[in-house]
């Protein structure tokens, strides 16, 4: 089955739940190509698209990239914003989120490269590097589907836990989980781990028209728990997506063993 045969329903928080990782990439996969394809995007009529890194979206990445190379999916007027950057590290450096968005996605697809917009962590100012990031977002006309992932202290970009949820783009120093949880990337070598980041705030994610976040995994259960059942709380920045009229949180069967019965049979019922 390719994208074209999914269609689009979305009026409220959902909670899709499949059962594996690699039918929680294909759902999220075929969501965003339908998005996409649905705009009907063209010349002077972008689809703006935010993007995450790590581990969580390579799945989904994956797809989309068979979808385009199968000629379901076309990324030549699709604008992107990714969510963040490590300060310092070189943009040729393996770890560099530049790197990973051409090794893992853009360069097997056919976006323009000067639609792919992803922050510079080797600005000379910085901060004025996140104010021109949240000019071009609005330039762009904001974004239509922000896709996220998170950490497994409930972070969505690097919006630490105590981070402000009306946050803009900005420089964030790491917290120390997320420095130990990142370690796996640089050799294990906390020496090497860049402790601070530029990203994408909370505020800015929740001015996107929708919102798709991608939880998976047993070890980001809780994070998932504090997500839709408990209270909105700036120490589990994710629970700020509550209040956005137009979120989908899609996850596999290992993310929910935290929820509580009702919760999953409710939301299983719902797709």
């Amino acid at each position: 089955m390719n994208c074209l045969s999914w269609k689009l329903c979305v009026t409220i928080m959902r909670l899709v739940i499949l059962d594996n990782y690699d039918l929680a990439s294909e759902w999220a996969a075929k969501y965003i190509c339908n998005r996409i394809i649905q705009f009907k995007p063209g010349q002077d009529r972008y689809f703006t698209l935010g993007l995450p890194t790590g581990s969580t979206p390579l799945g989904c990445y994956k797809k989309l990239i068979e979808y385009h190379k199968n000629g379901d999916l076309s990324f030549k007027y699709v604008k992107t914003f990714n969510m963040d950057e490590y300060v310092g590290l070189p943009r040729n450096h393996p770890e560099s989120y530049h790197s990973y968005m051409w090794n893992n996605f853009f360069k097997h697809i056919d976006i323009d490269p000067n639609n792919a917009h992803i922050l510079d962590g080797n600005a000379a100012d910085l901060q004025a590097e996140c104010d021109a990031f949240e000019k071009k977002i609005k330039e762009a006309g904001g974004i239509d589907l922000f896709v996220g992932g998170i950490g497994p202290d409930g972070h969505i970009a690097f919006n630490e836990p105590g981070s402000s949820l009306v946050s803009r783009t900005r420089l964030k120093t790491l917290a120390m989980d997320t420095i130990l949880a990142n370690a796996k990337y640089f050799d294990g070598d906390l020496s090497k781990v860049p402790t601070m980041a530029l990203t994408v705030g909370v505020g800015t994610v929740m001015d996107a028209r929708e919102v798709m976040i991608l939880i998976t995994g047993a070890h980001k259960a809780f994070a998932l728990y504090k997500a839709i059942e408990e209270g909105v709380n700036h120490m589990w920045t994710v629970s700020a997506f509550q209040q956005h009229p137009r979120t989908i949180f899609v996850c596999d069967e290992d993310a929910t063993l935290e929820l509580r019965v009702k919760t999953v049979k409710y939301f299983k019922g719902e797709h």
